[in-house]
C-alpha cells in the first residue's frame, strides 16, 4: 500500500463514513465520488480497470485522504468478493453502497429482434451486478448506525414510460427497481433504506440538453443523505417521485 493510501486508511479509521461506489472511475459515478468526498466521506472509487480507478481518484482527491481506488467488476463474482474483503480488511466498515456500474444504453435495438445474449449480458451487469455487490456488503451495511444502498436505474426502466426500444437497458433497470422494492421491504427491520434514483442524462453529443453531471449526481446524494427513518423504497430524480 502506498504511503498516500496509508494515509487515507488511517484517515478513515477516525469513524469516517465510508461510501462505496461502483463504476466510479466516470460520467455520473465519479461526480458522486466527488461530492461525497466533500460531504465527508472516505470514498472507495471502484473501477473495473484499476489504472483508470487511480487516475480518477488522483484528480478527484490529490492528497489521497478521501478517495482510494478498489478493482471491481460487478458481474465477476470473484471480483465483488475481494471488493468486499478489501474494503473490510482496510477500513472495517461500509454506511453507504452506490450502485452505479451499468452497460451502454442499446437504443438501436427492439424487442422483437434483439439478441437475447446482449440483454443477458445487461441483466448481468445493471442487475445480478448490484445483487452481488449488495450480498457482499451487506453484512458491513447492517453494522453500520446510518446504512444507506442506492441504485442507479434510469427513466429507461421505468415501466410505466416504456414503448419500445432499448431492451436491454430497460428490462435490466426494471429489474433493478424491483430489487430495490424488494430489499426496502426486508431490509427496514434493519433500518438499511433502500432506494432507486433516475439521475437523467447527463448532457453530451447525443443529449445536448441533458443534464450536468453535478446535476445528475446530486439526485443520488440524495438519496444517501436522507435521514434515518426516511423514505425507503422510492423510485425519484431530484428527490421527487419518478414514475415506476
Amino acid at each position: 500500500m502506498s504511503r498516500s493510501q496509508q494515509a487515507l486508511v488511517a484517515y478513515v479509521s477516525l469513524d469516517m463514513p465510508v461510501a462505496v461506489v461502483t463504476g466510479g472511475n466516470r460520467g455520473v459515478g465519479r461526480e458522486v465520488c466527488r461530492q461525497l468526498a466533500l460531504l465527508g466521506f472516505g470514498v472507495v472509487l471502484g473501477s473495473r480497470d484499476l489504472r483508470k480507478g487511480e487516475i480518477a481518484a488522483k484528480e478527484l482527491d490529490p492528497e489521497g485522504v478521501r478517495i482510494l481506488a478498489c478493482q471491481l467488476e460487478v458481474d465477476n463474482s470473484i471480483s465483488v468478493a475481494a471488493m468486499a474483503d478489501w474494503v473490510k480488511e482496510r477500513f472495517g466498515r461500509a454506511d453507504v453502497l452506490i450502485n452505479n456500474a451499468s452497460t451502454m444504453y442499446d437504443r438501436w435495438a427492439t424487442a422483437s429482434n434483439v439478441d437475447l445474449g446482449t440483454v443477458a449480458e445487461a441483466i448481468d451487469v445493471n442487475l445480478f451486478g448490484p445483487w452481488r455487490v449488495i450480498h457482499a456488503l451487506l453484512p458491513m451495511l447492517r453494522s453500520s448506525a446510518r446504512p444507506r444502498i442506492v441504485n442507479v436505474s434510469s427513466e429507461g426502466g421505468s415501466i410505466s414510460a416504456m414503448t419500445g426500444g432499448s431492451p436491454a437497458y430497460g428490462v435490466s433497470k426494471a429489474g433493478l427497481n424491483a430489487l430495490t422494492r424488494l430489499l426496502a421491504g426486508e431490509l427496514a427491520r434493519d433500518g438499511i433504506l433502500v432506494n432507486a434514483v433516475c439521475p437523467g442524462w447527463p448532457a453530451s453529443e447525443a443529449h445536448p440538453q441533458g443534464r450536468s453531471l453535478a446535476q445528475a449526481a446530486a439526485s443520488v446524494i440524495w438519496a444517501v443523505t436522507i435521514p434515518n427513518g426516511g423514505p425507503t423504497g422510492t423510485f425519484t430524480r431530484d428527490g421527487q417521485p419518478f414514475p415506476w
